[in-house]
């Protein structure tokens, strides 16, 4: 099993009734800003360096960014918010992402997600992560260089200690927080709206953790 084997296991998967038809209702509705484009309407498939030594372990496809242009994190501020800071710590070529073919790079760095489907208000159901954490478990598994892993947000962050066989009562989620092991896991903030535009997440503290990773990589 390879990397890109599991990349097109991901796009084709169909597991989750509810996540599948609401993609496909978003891709089929549009947002009017929108209306000419093409929708991805898919499952959304991990991207970046597949010898990184960091991996970042986000949520999910945004209904109207990852589940639009087909690349995570990619068409919404969200995205915006995570490739400047990529950028900044020098793990990103450019600092914008804006469709899968706008020339972005990842440097030493690999996206992925405990759900790759865009769920209704952003929230993934228990079962529906359950479903989908094989393709994440697969993926650490081949990605043999991971030294670091920034996890953003608690869904995240529970999901990674599950498959590491953690006891979460022995972890605390905070930002910046970091855990030795192996892989060290550092944690953050959502770059989501609801925390950038609060002010609970700036742009400093989101460039401030994967400057974090980069100190922690051998």
């Amino acid at each position: 099993m390879r990397l890109q084997d599991i990349q097109k296991q991901i796009v084709n998967c169909d597991k989750c009734p509810r996540l599948r038809e609401h993609c496909q209702t978003i891709a089929q509705t549009k947002r009017r800003a929108y209306r000419d484009e093409t929708y991805w309407g898919r499952p959304v498939p991990s991207f970046g360096d597949p010898k990184a030594r960091l991996v970042i372990i986000g949520l999910a496809p945004g209904a109207h960014g990852a589940n639009r242009t087909g690349r995570i994190f990619t068409g919404d501020r969200s995205g915006d918010f995570l490739y400047q800071a990529l950028h900044n710590a020098g793990f990103a070529n450019q600092p914008t992402s804006t469709h899968a073919d706008d020339g972005l790079k990842l440097k030493d760095a690999w996206i992925t997600c405990p759900v790759h489907c865009a769920p209704p208000d952003n929230k993934p159901t228990p079962e529906e992560i359950r479903t989908c954490q094989p393709y994440l478990e697969q993926e650490l598994k081949l990605l043999k260089n991971a030294q670091v892993i920034v996890v953003l947000g608690r869904i995240a962050f529970d999901t990674f200690l599950t498959i590491q066989g953690k006891k979460k009562s022995e972890y605390h989620f905070a930002h910046g927080a970091q855990f030795p092991g192996t892989p060290t896991l550092i944690c953050s903030y959502h770059p989501s709206q609801q925390n950038t535009q609060t002010g609970r997440l700036t742009q400093t503290m989101l460039t401030a953790v994967f400057d974090q990773a980069r100190a922690a990589l051998i």
